[in-house]
């Protein structure tokens, strides 16, 4: 068996080695050591560390290594061979060594629901105490890679990433739609906690990044939450509830059935109460009207339409000015205006609440106040009257002459039309 007389290790492989044992050893006394930067060489023998060396070349004899006379017996100036391991250690700093921490589940506080989330990133690592490395990470292997580091200390450092990142989100109460402005800080507290996980193992964490936290979508329940937090941004864009979604696909599917003779008397109940009486073209009630347009009505809403009947300019959408859907089209206008600015459609406006209404409905699509000729209004309590009663049925009050008997607007003298409802006298 030949003895050896040179021993160094270049590394060729594009996978980071940390740690690389030289396979021979049975070396001689005066055997030449070769250590190259960013590395570090430990010689042992019986299980037992003779000497550490840094880079550079190194004798190994006796001068240098005084415990090899004790431990073989070899003479001062012989070139007596001796067993020993020689060990490598790469001491270069890698940055890009990537991590994940997967099936995590929190109780989001922007959802209010549970949500499983996970972590991804990268670290950077440098071996600090080469001895206590091998000791503790590389045990028996010849060659220990980037590989076996990641699978060495996957069990310990995900259960210390997962109960870091939960409490920090918890704590601070970020939810998931959050997170990505607090990454920094996030990295940072992780840091912190896995700084002396690696330290005991000779290890000395240099840079410690969170690249991402976000919804696991490898499983049925994460895909599940995606697809709903992508329909409830789709839904907040575009200004509808998913009730009002729910509504236009009932609408749908009564339209459907009217023109496939599927229970098509059920399916035109559905959509005449859901359309109103101005057809497509108005979604009648407020249920069917973007929750971001809704207009409100009353008081001065009321005010301004009796003065738009009396000759006010026409100045639609201006600011302050209470709007309404046309019922023709369906756009908004303000009810300063006599007719839709969008398609010219008169403005017939409820007595109560202000809406547009068909000319040919009888009562408000959106309050059911009743608008027929026929049908007049208490001037007390607003409650519909039969047509020339004197007195209201349901609080007594009597009725005057002058008043519209479509709203109870007091008439003034002369007038041939109601000024507030247009209603002839």
């Amino acid at each position: 068996m030949a003895f050896i007389d040179l021993v160094r290790w270049s590394p060729q492989d594009d996978v980071t080695i940390y740690a690389y044992k030289y396979p021979e050893n049975n070396l001689s006394t005066y055997t030449q050591l070769i250590v190259q930067e960013s590395q570090e060489a430990l010689l042992f023998s019986k299980g037992q560390l003779l000497q550490k060396f840094g880079p550079g070349k190194h004798t190994l004899s006796t001068e240098n290594i005084p415990i090899l006379r004790s431990l073989f017996g070899i003479p001062f100036g012989g070139q007596n061979p001796f067993t020993a391991e020689v060990w490598f250690v790469n001491k270069i700093q890698a940055y890009n060594i990537e991590w994940s921490v997967t099936s995590m589940n929190i109780h989001d506080v922007d959802y209010n629901t549970g949500i499983p989330i996970i972590a991804l990133g990268t670290y950077g690592l440098k071996i600090e105490d080469a001895e206590k490395f091998l000791i503790k990470m590389v045990g028996t292997k010849a060659v220990f890679n980037e590989f076996d580091m990641t699978a060495q200390f996957s069990g310990e450092f995900s259960s210390k990433a997962k109960s870091a990142t939960l409490q920090f989100m918890l704590v601070n109460k970020i939810g998931i739609k959050q997170i990505a402005a607090y990454l920094d800080n996030l990295s940072n507290h992780l840091r912190e906690v896995l700084v002396p996980f690696w330290k005991d193992h000779g290890l000395d964490l240099t840079k410690f990044y969170v690249t991402s936290v976000e919804v696991d979508g490898t499983t049925e329940e994460g895909q599940r939450v995606k697809e709903a937090i992508s329909k409830q941004s789709a839904q907040s864009i575009s200004g509808y509830t998913w009730q009002q979604e729910q509504a236009f696909g009932m609408a749908n599917n009564a339209i459907d059935g009217i023109s496939n003779s599927n229970s098509g008397l059920l399916g035109a109940v559905i959509a005449t109460n859901m359309m109103g009486s101005g057809g497509l073209g108005n979604f009648g009630s407020g249920m069917m009207q973007p929750q971001y347009q809704q207009p409100t009505f009353g008081g001065a809403g009321n005010q301004n339409a009796a003065g738009m009947a009396a000759g006010q300019n026409s100045t639609p959408n201006q600011p302050g000015i209470k709007e309404v859907f046309c019922s023709n089209c369906s756009n908004r206008f303000g009810v300063n205006n006599r007719f839709c600015p969008h398609c010219g459609d008169p403005y017939d406006s409820c007595p109560s609440c202000g809406a547009d209404n068909d000319k040919k409905a009888k009562r408000c699509v959106s309050c059911g106040t009743g608008l027929s000729a026929s049908t007049s209004i208490c001037f007390g309590c607003q409650n519909p009257l039969p047509e020339n009663s004197p007195f209201c049925t349901d609080c007594g009050q009597q009725q005057n002459e002058n008043n519209c008997a479509r709203c109870s607007f007091t008439l003034p003298i002369g007038v041939k039309f109601c000024p507030k409802c247009g209603l002839k006298k």
